[in-house]
């Protein structure tokens, strides 16, 4: 019983945690969504009408959120890690169609950076736009106060965020608690309102309102923009967690308040402002904004994070140059800060509250992103449901086939605002996007560039006895991206100072299509000639290598100085020419090579101290 009772207070504070971390986005969604639909919905609003709408809120946070995410979604895992790029990388383990899966997920993962960029500013927004029902006086003040407190927000980044996280379960709890209340408080206003739970309502609106009615669903998915975290984050507190906390506190919140605001509209209160606030007594205005203002920072920096995460797993997989990626906490290796993400962020969010100004305009370019996420996600889920659970053709089309045909309806209905700022975040994944492409695809370029002159490594070593180079006191790492042939740095070495240490090691990182990697698991380690070692130290994505680490491990076994190590790795300078037979567009490799200059360096991201590092470049022609 003790273990038992240890177990479900785990669980409990889990889903406590999860709160503040999984469901800002979602959580924060009653602040614009209805009002949104109400717009989309325009002219006299009868009772019909209403109920529809709400029923349609309703049954997509079923459908979407719950089903497919929460019960089935979250069933697939790599390795516990969730989301578009760790469903990526285990199916592309297991199939040997990998170009459709990875364009697929690597496009759904570069839609998320447009969402990375909108969340923010349209949360906030929504939240300070609460002043206006107070005062119409503070209107003016509205969007230098969300980019101020965005600004701010961007700025403590490089802290981290492991002191003030623990605030943030606690504040999402009572922020979804405000929600239940005051949506339980319209729903006594106009109790019918609950009829609106039958789903025929929205399929009355639906079908009676035509074109109409089919372009209200761009502001109904407005609901679900969140849902895609609850997969996205299941590694960090696991499935059991996020489920409790959703069915136990976050739904049941969100459908009450939705239905709260639909039963003010029936009674009819005037929908000159937003919606969401008239649920809220005048005297207890001040203290909603500034709680829906703290959620709305929270869910902020729920994306940010996950923009952090999302970056860190690209990078390990080969996806984006290497970055400066800092740990801001020994508490969680979550806390991380990514310089170059997170300035390129506060520069879209900042830009995006400049031009758009209201969270009425932002709302338009929001959906498009999300829903085509989504669209990407159940593509993958359908590969998943056949290879990985072995379900038969038949059973696995009627489930993903009910996915799908929601997604597509809400992916077409936003794609009809994709002229009032839908077009935002798709042009930031096709940046996205392009950059991946470019990376992977020059480095491939790099890669087979350098082994078209490979000498396997027994080979040289003979050859060095052969030539009688001097072998001096001292151990050698020589970096490497092959397992069998010799480093291009140990081939210039050798041929430019005639002498090469007498122990050498050879190192290799691989990065598994797996976030994790047992530390029992991490080395390899086997001699392939006298004194010369092969070593492959094996990571997962959301690890970051650590090469004195895997030395120090492998040293203390074989009684070595560790005192006179020198590591060699190699660096090419990458050159696109004009002319000649070029394995890239000239315009690519440009481009590729403008990336390597600015990417971190080998020796500083595996961690390497400099005083202990000779680099050993060379020009490759790509």
């Amino acid at each position: 019983m003790m273990r038992k009772s240890v177990s479900n207070s785990s669980l409990a504070l889990l889903s406590f945690s999860a709160l503040g971390i999984v469901f800002g986005d979602i959580g924060t969604s009653p602040l614009y969504t209805f009002k949104t639909v109400l717009a989309l919905m325009g002219g006299t609003l009868d009772t019909n009408a209403i109920l529809g709408s709400l029923s349609l809120i309703v049954w997509t946070l079923i459908m979407v959120t719950t089903i497919k995410y929460v019960y089935f979604a979250m069933r697939i895992d790599n390795d516990g890690e969730g989301g578009i790029l760790a469903l990526m990388s285990l199916l592309g383990v297991k199939l040997h169609t990998r170009p459709i899966i990875i364009a697929v997920g690597l496009f759904g993962a570069a839609l998320i950076y447009g969402d990375g960029a909108i969340t923010p500013a349209i949360s906030v927004l929504s939240a300070l736009e609460g002043l206006n029902i107070i005062t119409p006086s503070f209107t003016p003040y509205v969007v230098p106060l969300s980019i101020a407190i965005l600004i701010a927000l961007f700025a403590i980044q490089f802290k981290g965020t492991a002191k003030i996280g623990k605030i943030f379960g606690p504040v999402m709890g009572t922020w979804f608690l405000t929600l239940g209340i005051l949506g339980l408080w319209g729903i006594i206003q106009h109790p019918s309102v609950l009829k609106a739970l039958n789903p025929s309502y929205g399929l009355d609106y639906l079908l009676s309102h035509g074109l109409k009615g089919f372009l209200v669903l761009g502001g109904v998915f407005l609901c679900v923009t969140g849902a895609e975290a609850l997969y996205a984050d299941m590694g960090h507190f696991g499935a059991t967690p996020i489920r409790l906390a959703w069915l136990g506190l976050v739904f049941p919140s969100l459908v009450l308040n939705y239905a709260g605001q639909a039963a003010l509209v029936l009674e009819g209160v005037p929908l000159s402002d937003n919606i969401f606030y008239r649920l809220c007594p005048p005297i207890a205005m001040i203290p909603l904004v500034i709680l829906a203002t703290i959620a709305t920072i929270i869910a902020s920096q729920s994306i940010i994070s996950g923009t952090f995460s999302m970056t860190r797993q690209a990078i390990q997989l080969g996806w984006l140059p290497r970055l400066r990626i800092t740990q801001t906490s020994s508490e969680g290796y979550g806390q991380i800060y990514i310089g170059v993400a997170n300035w390129l962020l506060m520069i879209a969010t900042v830009g995006l509250i400049i031009a758009f100004k209201k969270s009425d305009n932002l709302a338009a370019a929001y959906g498009v992103a999300v829903s085509a996420t989504m669209l990407a996600t159940s593509t993958l889920l359908f590969i998943a449901f056949r290879e990985v659970w072995n379900w038969s053709i038949l059973r696995t089309g009627i489930i993903i086939g009910i996915f799908l045909i929601i997604d597509s309806a809400f992916f077409a209905a936003n794609l009809s605002k994709f002229m009032e700022g839908g077009y935002v975040p798709v042009i930031f994944a096709i940046f996205v996007y392009g950059i991946m492409l470019i990376w992977h695809s020059g480095t491939k370029a790099v890669s087979q560039r350098l082994g078209e002159a490979v000498v396997p490594i027994k080979t040289f070593m003979k050859h060095i006895a052969e030539e009688q180079i001097a072998r001096v006191p001292g151990t050698a790492v020589f970096l490497t991206r092959t397992s069998k042939d010799a480093p291009s740095a140990l081939i210039w070495h050798v041929r430019q100072n005639r002498a090469l240490q007498k122990k050498v090691f050879i190192l290799r990182i691989d990065t598994k299509s797996i976030p994790w990697v047992k530390s029992t698991e991490r080395i390899t380690l086997k001699k392939i000639y006298p004194n010369v070692w092969r070593i492959v130290a094996s990571y997962g994505f959301m690890e970051r290598p650590n090469v004195p680490r895997v030395m120090r491990q492998v040293m203390s076994k074989n009684d070595l100085d560790l005192n006179n190590i020198i590591y060699y790795v190699g660096h090419a300078k990458i050159i696109s020419r004009e002319k000649g037979r070029n394995r890239l567009p000239t315009w690519v490799g440009k481009l590729y090579a403008f990336m390597q200059r600015n990417a971190l360096h080998e020796s500083e991201y595996f961690q390497l101290s400099p005083d202990a590092v000779v680099e050993i470049g060379r020009q490759v022609d790509v």
